[in-house]
C-alpha cells in the first residue's frame, strides 16, 4: 500500500505532473490532511472531483476509523480504532489544564508481554504501517479538534520493535512541511532495546526517550519481563547514556510501582543512584489494575514515601496521576481488541 500522508511534496508533484494535474494541488491536499485533518479525499472541498476519484484509486488514505470511543469525567478519551485488515489498536488523549496529549500505540498487541500490562495479553500480531501511525494521529486530531501539545508513544506495542516504520512516522510528524510538531514534545517508549534507542539516537533531534525501567536490577527486572524480549540492563542503560550524549536530552526513566515487588526504600534509594549516574529524570506509575494479573498497587503512604525518597536525593521525579484508569485507558491498560467484535476486551 502507498499512503498518501507519506508522500514527499516532489513525490506528490510528479505524480500529479504524470496525471495532468497542476502541482499547487500538492499543497492543498497536504493541508487537508495535515491542517484539517479530513477522514477522506472526497471531502477534500477545493480539490475537483475527478481528481480526488483519481487519489482514492492511487492512494490508501482514511482506511482506519473509530469503532468505539469511550471518555471519563475528566475528559480522558479512548479511541477503538480499527485498522484496513480489522485489526484493532487503541489510541488516549489525555487533557490536562494547560495542555492536551495523544498516547499513540505502535504495535498490533506486543512481543515483549510485561506480566503487568494488558497490552501484551495475545501477544504480538503485527507492526503498524508509519501510515497507519499517522492515521492515528490524524484520527486523534479530529477527534479533539485540535492539535496536541505532546505525543506519546506509549500506547500498545513495543516502538523500538518497530523502529524503522516509527523513524517514518516521526519524519512526518516533526517535518515543517507535514504536521510540523516539536520533536522536544514528542516522546517514544521502550521497555529496553539498545538497538532501537540508538538509532533513534542517530536521527540526532531532540525526541524524549522514557525507558520502562520498573527495577532497578535484571533480577527484579525477570520478575516483570519475560526472557525472550528482554535485554541486560547494563546495555540498556549505556544506550540511555548514548542518547542523551547525541541528543542533549535527559531520558525518562519509568518506573511503575508494584506493591511487594519493586516498592521498598531499598529499590527507591537504588533507583535514585542509578537516576543520579545517569542522570536521568523518574517518572512514577503507581499500578493499574489489569484483569488476570495479581499485582497490586501499593497504597498511597508507600506511593508517597518512595517518591519522597527520590527528591531527597535531588532526583527529578514526579508520579503520574491516574487518569482514565475507570475506562482502562491509564498505563499498562490499553488492550488489543477485536475489530470483527467491536468490542474491548
Amino acid at each position: 500500500m502507498r499512503y498518501l500522508s507519506l508522500l514527499s511534496d516532489q513525490e506528490l508533484k510528479e505524480w500529479l505532473k504524470a496525471n495532468n494535474e497542476a502541482e499547487f494541488r500538492a499543497k492543498q491536499i497536504f493541508s487537508w490532511i495535515f491542517d484539517k485533518w479530513v477522514p477522506s479525499t472526497m471531502e477534500m472541498k477545493n480539490i475537483p472531483q475527478k481528481l480526488r476519484r483519481k487519489l482514492d484509486e492511487s492512494f490508501t488514505y482514511g482506511k482506519s476509523t473509530i469503532i468505539e470511543e469511550e471518555s471519563t469525567e475528566d475528559m480522558t478519551e479512548k479511541l477503538l480504532i480499527n485498522l484496513h485488515d480489522n485489526e484493532c489498536v487503541e489510541n488516549v488523549i489525555i487533557r490536562t489544564e494547560n495542555r492536551t496529549t495523544f498516547c499513540l500505540s505502535s504495535q498490533v498487541g506486543c512481543a515483549v508481554q510485561c506480566r503487568f500490562c494488558a497490552s501484551g495479553i495475545d501477544g504480538l500480531v503485527r507492526n503498524l504501517h508509519a501510515g497507519e501511525i499517522i492515521d492515528q494521529l490524524l484520527i486523534c486530531c479530529s477527534k479533539a479538534q485540535s492539535r496536541p501539545d505532546n505525543i506519546v508513544f506509549m500506547g500498545i506495542g513495543e516502538p523500538m520493535m518497530n523502529i524503522e516504520h516509527i523513524l517514518k512516522a516521526l519524519e512526518i510528524i516533526s517535518s515543517p512541511d507535514r504536521f510540523e510538531m516539536s520533536p522536544r514534545r514528542i516522546t517514544v517508549s521502550t521497555s529496553g532495546r539498545p538497538d532501537g534507542i540508538r538509532k533513534l539516537a542517530n536521527l540526532a533531534k531532540p525526541y524524549n526517550l522514557a525507558l520502562s525501567l520498573h527495577g532497578t536490577d535484571d533480577k527484579t527486572r525477570a520478575l516483570l519481563i519475560p526472557d525472550k524480549c528482554r535485554k541486560p540492563l547494563a546495555e540498556i542503560l549505556d544506550a540511555c547514556t548514548e542518547y542523551r550524549a547525541v541528543t542533549g536530552r535527559m531520558v525518562t526513566f519509568e518506573y511503575t510501582l508494584i506493591k511487594n515487588i519493586n516498592d521498598s526504600e531499598i529499590q527507591a534509594e537504588t533507583l535514585a543512584k542509578l537516576a543520579k549516574s545517569h542522570r536521568a529524570k523518574v517518572n512514577i506509575i503507581p499500578f493499574n489494575s489489569v484483569e488476570s494479573t495479581n499485582y497490586e498497587r501499593p497504597d498511597d503512604t508507600k506511593i508517597i514515601n518512595f517518591l519522597n525518597i527520590l527528591l531527597k536525593n535531588g532526583i527529578q521525579a514526579t508520579c503520574r496521576l491516574k487518569k482514565g484508569d475507570n475506562i482502562n485507558a491509564a498505563c499498562g491498560q490499553l488492550r488489543r481488541s477485536s475489530g470483527k467484535s467491536g468490542n474491548t476486551e
